[in-house]
């Protein structure tokens, strides 16, 4: 391969089709929202809950999302309105409270993944075992980056003249949106 084409293709795959594969797991992810009744954020804190492999706390709930605890517990609220998790005090501590995915919440959630799972593994059954080390890799790798790339724009603080206040969204020209 030239030096252009190599220059080609790690664009594309780093940016081009980084991008494509964004939008559409978030247009997935919003899809399986939808279809529960809550918002993205909403399902993947109730993925979080569900896949740990302890009671979660509103605490860190808040610190894993990267919400403030105001926001979880608007979170929490809308996910028991919806009969996808539960609030319980904490067997060990009484002063605190935990969250556990509610009861049929699982079989809820399911029917949802199935046909990706199936034809993720489809997919993948494709390729050569040294091919699926590469991707494994890759993926692994992508992911790490993610997570250091998110921890990097969570430190940065919002100037002034970007953030929002009290009345409400800005506009990019300055002044306040409509709600």
């Amino acid at each position: 391969m030239t030096r252009s084409g190599r220059a080609a293709l790690l664009d594309r795959i780093g940016m081009q089709l980084g991008r494509e594969l964004s939008t559409r797991t978030i247009l997935f992810h919003q899809a399986v929202a939808d279809a529960l009744g809550v918002a993205p954020t909403d399902h993947k804190c109730l993925g979080f809950i569900a896949d740990a492999d302890h009671p979660v706390t509103a605490g860190e709930l808040a610190t894993v999302m990267g919400l403030t605890t105001g926001a979880i517990t608007g979170v929490i609220d809308r996910l028991e309105a919806a009969g996808l998790a539960a609030r319980e005090r904490d067997p060990r501590d009484r002063r605190r409270v935990v969250v556990t995915p509610a009861a049929g919440a699982h079989e809820r959630m399911a029917p949802l993944f199935e046909g990706i799972a199936r034809e993720s593994v489809k997919l993948a059954s494709q390729y050569t075992d040294e091919e699926l080390e590469v991707i494994e890799r890759y993926v692994l790798d992508c992911l790490e980056m993610l997570q250091d790339e998110t921890r990097r724009l969570r430190s940065i603080q919002p100037s002034s003249s970007n953030s929002s206040s009290s009345r409400g969204p800005r506009r990019v020209d300055g002044r306040s949106a409509s709600r």
